[in-house]
């Protein structure tokens, strides 16, 4: 069906406006695990070394933060807002993101092994090395971040891109890659790129790729 002048194509949920409800000033020092917290205003807390494992966050927002050493295994993270957090390393194995927001920050080594992202977008962080091995991201968005090492080894990835990116190492050895476009990534070295099947990158990257390519597919290549 033909779209009508003026009105707006469909957005996927990483691309609409992203509000938050009234929310409730947390009170206390301390995360728990397996607890259930909705629409809770955490600012300027230090929940470094802590265990909120199992834990739901709906509707919230953590706002600088400190997570270093927290750890968030299987933690299920709905509409929600993580800004300006930090840490050194952050534990969030086999985690549930979905409908949320990553803004700003800088996170050294985030663990994320087996995590499920829907409809997220990560937008002005800095990630020292993030570990996406065995995830599965569907509509994520990159932007504007400044990504050392992104590992998404065995991982499935379906309608991800990256905008105005910086990544010094890709893996994507073993990934199963849809509608991924990394043509606003500028990547410095790409590990696996027999598993670029399914992927979108720009002409200049493509000439950047040839002698990966040609490596792998045995040919050798002479001065003309």
């Amino acid at each position: 069906m033909a779209r009508k002048v003026g009105e707006k194509p469909n957005r996927t949920a990483a691309e609409r406006p992203f509000e938050l409800p009234r929310l409730t000033a947390f009170e206390g020092d301390l995360l728990e695990e397996r607890r259930d917290y909705e629409a809770i205003d955490f600012v300027d807390r230090d929940f470094a070394g802590q265990d909120a494992s199992d834990a739901r966050f709906l509707a919230c927002r953590l706002q600088r933060c400190r997570l270093d050493g927290l750890s968030l295994r299987r933690v299920r993270i709905i509409e929600s807002l993580l800004a300006d957090v930090h840490g050194a390393t952050v534990e969030m194995s086999d985690s549930t993101w979905r409908d949320s927001r990553l803004s700003g920050g800088r996170l050294g080594a985030a663990a994320l092994t087996g995590a499920t992202w829907t409809g997220v977008r990560v937008r002005g962080s800095k990630l020292g090395f993030l570990d996406l091995a065995g995830a599965h991201l569907e509509d994520v968005i990159f932007e504007g971040c400044e990504i050392g090492g992104l590992d998404v080894r065995s991982a499935r990835l379906h309608a991800v891109a990256f905008i105005d990116c910086t990544i010094d190492e890709l893996n994507v050895a073993g990934a199963a890659l849809a509608k991924v476009d990394l043509s606003g990534a500028r990547m410095r070295s790409l590990v696996g790129v027999e598993s670029l099947r399914g992927a979108i990158v720009s002409s200049e990257q493509l000439v950047d790729l040839a002698p990966i390519l040609a490596a792998q597919l045995g040919l050798e290549v002479r001065p003309g």
